[in-house]
């Protein structure tokens, strides 16, 4: 469960209130004892204003409110112990009822900032899958700081419907995502909604959205519990 934060420890916090994106978060290392809470506590106030806000995935919000999310951070630094964290999540999750857990993230906020590189170990991650017998039990939706759909450019702001605080690797039920879907609307309605919502927003809307997010980080004394999410198109990985 991550901490709470309280507005007088604003200073020593991951998040700081600014005008400035750029300046809000701070990444300790791996070994702060606070680091894991408070990735956490980012990841859930992007799930609920983004996500959720926004309706970017009519699925997410049921998800939420029984608060079966897993929320796993890693604290690697390369992509072997990447891999063994991603499998570990991967093995928690189908051993654990969905009822109880239904779905994870894995977040990763020390090893593939960069997006290509990110991009590349999709591929090694859906191996992983395969090799652990689980393709057609579990999936991997991707979410990156600095996504990029095929064919988009870097600064199209319909990326924001992926771009999340740190590299995090979805894991979903199959199951759980043909339930949703056959109950909710079409994939491909979804996905133009949420570009329709995206364009709409602009670049200095998702950015105020941001800033919002994280402010109130810095004043609440309480986390919003997790969220789903809904699988995208093919990102620039599909070649």
């Amino acid at each position: 469960m991550a901490t709470p934060f309280d507005s007088s420890d604003a200073r020593e916090s991951l998040f700081h209130p600014s005008s400035d994106i750029t300046e809000m978060i701070t990444l300790p290392a791996p070994t702060d004892t606070r680091a894991a809470d408070q990735v956490i506590a980012l990841t859930r106030a992007w799930v609920e204003h983004a996500v959720i806000g926004l309706n970017l995935c009519p699925f997410a919000k049921p998800v939420h409110v029984r608060q079966q999310i897993a929320y796993r951070v890693s604290t690697a630094t390369d992509e072997a112990v990447l891999s063994q964290d991603l499998l570990a999540a991967m093995m928690a999750l189908v051993d654990t009822p969905s009822t109880t857990t239904d779905t994870c993230l894995l977040i990763h906020p020390w090893i593939l900032q960069d997006f290509i590189e990110y991009n590349d170990f999709l591929d090694v991650a859906d191996a992983l899958l395969e090799e652990a017998g689980l393709s057609g039990i579990l999936q991997i939706a991707s979410f990156h700081p600095d996504y990029r759909f095929a064919g988009t450019d870097g600064d199209d702001v319909t990326n924001c419907t992926n771009r999340s605080p740190f590299p995090t690797l979805h894991l979903l039920r199959e199951a759980s995502l043909d339930k949703a879907t056959s109950t909710l609307l079409d994939a491909s309605e979804i996905i133009e909604r949420n570009l329709a919502t995206l364009s709409d927003m602009g670049h200095s809307g998702w950015e105020a959205l941001q800033r919002q997010m994280i402010n109130s980080l810095t004043t609440s004394e309480n986390t919003p519990p997790a969220a789903g999410t809904v699988t995208r198109p093919p990102s620039i990985r599909q070649k």
